[in-house]
């Protein structure tokens, strides 16, 4: 006997949500958004059988005022049906988020735990699992009841500060170049002539 097709108002939805502060230069944000796109085909399977539709939006957190209206802590975040697929707030330095701030103590992002090991792109097979969890509604592997939000971090602070921060271009100086500094005088002349490594005269001996 053939089976018959769910009707297309019966499918169910699994919300998958990715919140990030970039998806273009910080490879854990966007090896994360791939992570999930691999994790949907390798389900695509149980998903059509079980009548499934999934949804994912990708939601870029510019400010402090979207971090506590999204209740953002940390980045990357994965949420499924709301609920985030990491049971834990674990982070380390990100040097492309450090970069993109200009901050100098550095931005640190999330770091997936996922059977024993550790991970800077959310695993293909925890994103799996929290999937599967959705459809069967079995919410033990997702963080059922997370904790009170308590506000922006100073970690998130500090990037959003470092982003918005105004360009401040660099002292322009009548010296010249390296290349030339090297000939331009003898060597025991060389601070009164060319200044110091860290001084930034107004002009020097060789002009």
């Amino acid at each position: 006997m053939n089976s018959q097709m769910i009707p297309s108002q019966s499918l169910r939805t699994v919300e998958v949500e990715l919140l990030a502060l970039d998806l273009n230069t910080c490879n854990r944000c966007v090896g994360s958004l791939a992570n999930i796109q691999r994790a949907i085909a390798l389900l695509q399977g149980v998903l059509e059988s079980t009548g499934t539709r999934v949804s994912v939006t990708q939601r870029l957190i510019e400010s402090e005022e979207q971090a506590r209206q999204y209740q953002f802590v940390t980045s990357p975040t994965i949420r499924i049906n709301g609920l985030d697929i990491a049971l834990e707030t674990v982070e380390s330095p990100c040097d492309a988020c450090s970069d993109l701030c200009g901050c100098n103590g550095g931005v640190a992002c999330r770091v997936w735990r996922y059977h024993g090991e550790e991970y800077t792109e959310a695993p293909v097979g925890m994103i799996v699992d929290a999937i599967l969890a959705a459809i069967y509604s079995d919410t033990s592997t997702l963080s059922a009841a997370p904790q009170p939000y308590t506000g922006v971090t100073d970690n998130l602070r500090q990037f959003f500060a470092g982003r918005q921060a105004p360009l401040v271009p660099a002292a322009a100086s009548s010296c010249c170049d390296a290349s030339e500094q090297a000939t331009c005088c003898e060597a025991e002349e060389k601070t009164s002539c060319c200044g110091t490594a860290t001084a930034v005269p107004a002009s020097c001996g060789c002009r």
